[in-house]
């Protein structure tokens, strides 16, 4: 058995680990990167990456049903051939993890190693290759896996999740989507797009991460359009011969597979994290702060999908560095984290930005709303269904949030979390340009709507000027 001594020891290689890196190694300090598993990211891997390819192949050949509008012929004729497509998004897939080993683990040499790692002590690691490391500092960043009930384990591949759904090299002609969340709406709306026999389950109300009533209306007619969605009811799984039989209440579907959407769970049963020292939530996952990535008072740090809090690459990242930073260094400095924004590529996008509806205090906010379907620009791309709702403060008009359902939500999205994020004013906004006709114009008129709610009135004889 070898001992290895660093001054830093970083658990898993995945977008809060890389970042983490990025920040411990141009400090000086010695460290180790320790990785179990399948190398790569998430987000390349089985997340971000390869379903935003079978996002955009979906939507290309699903666009061949507006064609008809615009006097194109022969629309009708056009098939896909599923197994390449398929081989399509793997072959971006590999590039996408090809790529980020390129740039990161291929070239760390022996400070990069291939073992699962359990604590020994709070600073002692034990690699499953018997070695041992030894830490000043340790960062915990193991990521996630796909949630599975163990009931449904006995079904075998007839259960897909994101983990094994982009290694399908052919696929199956009926899905039931078991949880309607962000994965499971982009894969089950694809699915159905590329005239896969899709029903959607989830035992919430909503749809997508809505909590606004108005956006979780506008979705669930949306997506109701593209495949039969059914809500507030437990699932069951069955064998019905070679199929499995799907019942939610009084609605059941037999089908091929199951798409198990269910969230993540944390990677940290192998740890041991009882030999850490170090407080455990109810969930088994270290207490830690949210601006220092500190567990406690101590040597450790957590970030990424690990801690559950923020499941998305740019946040993953963020709580890298902020770990990297304070793990390298004496001196633990807090840091002010992004406005939250989270993105559903459906078609129309979903996004929410800032406070969500459900967070907001009914008294001191404000709502301005536009519906898409008289949008110009909207009308012109054949995509006028959705609805932009954006939230402000009262009485000083500073944008506090928004949920949507539209077309380029996931620009419109940006420019919102920006301004609030740069504590702007619907006065601010309503100052800025907007060209004529852009998709932009919908968040104009909501906006403009907003304005006329809030106390907080602009300077000058027309609102949109400024005066010289």
């Amino acid at each position: 058995m070898a001992e290895k001594q660093v001054d830093v020891a970083i658990l898993g290689s995945g977008t809060a680990g890389l970042n983490a890196t990025s920040r411990v190694g141009p400090s000086g300090k010695s460290f180790l990167l320790i990785n179990g598993g399948e190398p790569g990211t998430t987000c390349a891997r089985v997340g971000c990456m390869p379903s935003k390819a079978l996002i955009q192949v979906a939507e290309d050949y699903h666009r061949r049903t507006h064609l008809n509008r615009y006097g194109v012929d022969g629309h009708t004729e056009l098939t896909i051939d599923i197994p390449e497509a398929m081989e399509h998004v793997q072959d971006l897939r590999d590039n996408f993890v090809d790529r980020v080993l390129s740039n990161s683990t291929d070239n760390m040499g022996d400070k990069f190693v291939e073992a699962y790692a359990k604590f020994v002590d709070p600073h002692t690691l034990e690699l499953d290759n018997g070695d041992r490391v030894v830490a000043d500092r340790i960062v915990i960043a193991t990521g996630s896996r796909p949630v599975v009930p163990p009931a449904w384990e006995a079904f075998g591949d007839k259960v897909l999740t994101t983990d094994t759904f982009f290694e399908l090299e052919d696929l199956p002609k009926s899905v039931a989507v078991v949880g309607l969340g962000v994965i499971g709406l982009e894969l089950g709306q694809s699915l159905s797009r590329l005239e896969i026999d899709v029903h959607g389950f989830d035992m919430a109300q909503t749809i997508g991460g809505t909590t606004d009533p108005e956006v979780s209306q506008m979705a669930l007619e949306t997506m109701q359009r593209e495949f039969p969605i059914y809500l507030g009811e437990a699932v069951e799984i069955s064998e019905e011969g070679s199929r499995l039989r799907v019942t939610a209440g009084e609605q059941s579907v037999v089908v091929d597979k199951v798409l198990a959407s269910l969230g993540r769970t944390a990677n940290v049963e192998g740890l041991a994290l009882e030999n850490a020292g170090i407080e455990l939530d109810e969930r088994g996952i270290p207490r830690y702060n949210p601006n220092t990535m500190q567990c406690g008072d101590s040597h450790i740090f957590i970030a990424g999908d690990v801690n559950g809090v923020r499941p998305i690459l740019h946040e993953a990242g963020d709580e890298g560095k902020i770990a990297g930073h304070n793990a390298a260094h004496d001196e633990t400095m807090a840091f002010k984290r992004k406005v939250p924004l989270a993105i559903n590529f459906c078609d129309p996008n979903i996004c929410l930005v800032g406070e969500t509806y459900q967070a907001l205090d009914p008294d001191k906010t404000a709502i301005g709303e536009v519906k898409l379907a008289p949008v110009g620009r909207a009308q012109i791309m054949g995509q006028s269904r959705g609805i932009i709702r954006v939230y402000g403060d009262k009485a000083s008009g500073r944008i506090v949030g928004a949920e949507m359902i539209t077309a380029r939500g996931e620009n419109l999205a940006h420019l919102l979390n920006w301004a609030i994020s740069q504590q702007l004013t619907v006065g601010d906004l309503i100052r800025m340009p907007f060209y004529h006709p852009v998709i932009e114009e919908a968040l104009q008129a909501a906006l403009n709507n907003l304005y006329a709610q809030v106390e907080t009135k602009n300077e000058g004889p027309v609102k949109e000027l400024y005066p010289l």
